[in-house]
């Protein structure tokens, strides 16, 4: 379902933070079969880096119901309804394998954004690629909110569902909004965007 434009957009913005020294690790906010996460190892193992990790994030559950009260939104989506959305961790654990590329260079994260990536903040160290693939305003705004404080001057955010969804859209406009992020968005294709963080000012 990413299609090759993603695809490529992933390969640049990883292959570019690595090339460029950006220090951190490699995350995926949102990871279904784990085609994109996978991806992003194989991309570690043809440059030979060992130091990298890729973290994969998701409730291998589908996505939650939405929360009415707090994110109104997302009520019309009913994406929880989507049973297809559901990939149990074991099976994306399998098709990690597939391609030898199961090994501790590779750290999962299940569970509701909501409960996992406030701690995942506080034990994971820089982010040089954040890619967000999480669809409904709530699980993009956790990940902007938890997540995207940490991505190095010079990484990247992509966010997958940016011109696809308008919830997922709204959130991303909201997090820049507040946190007073003026960098370039750049289309990938119909729905997938891009930026690159700014350094901090002096």
């Amino acid at each position: 379902m990413v299609g090759l434009a993603r695809l490529a957009n992933v390969r640049a913005c990883a292959t570019t933070a690595l090339a460029d020294g950006v220090p951190g690790d490699l995350v995926e906010t949102g990871v279904w079969r784990g085609g994109t996460a996978i991806y992003l190892r194989a991309i570690l193992a043809a440059l030979g880096d060992t130091g990298g990790t890729v973290w994969a994030g998701d409730s291998f559950e589908g996505l939650p119901q939405a929360d009415a009260g707090r994110f109104p939104v997302d009520v019309p989506l009913r994406l929880h309804e989507h049973r297809e959305l559901a990939v149990g961790l074991e099976q994306v654990q399998a098709n990690f394998a597939r391609y030898g590329l199961l090994d501790d260079q590779v750290r999962f994260v299940p569970g509701w954004f909501r409960d996992t990536l406030p701690k995942l903040a506080t034990e994971i160290g820089p982010i040089a690629v954040l890619r967000l693939d999480g669809d409904m305003y709530e699980s993009t705004i956790d990940a902007l909110t938890h997540l995207e404080p940490l991505v190095s001057p010079g990484g990247f955010v992509i966010v997958d569902d940016y011109g696809g969804i308008e919830a997922c859209r709204q959130a991303v406009a909201d997090h820049r909004a507040a946190r007073g992020i003026s960098a370039e968005i750049h289309e990938v294709d119909w729905t997938a965007v891009w930026w690159r963080k700014q350094p901090e000012p002096d």
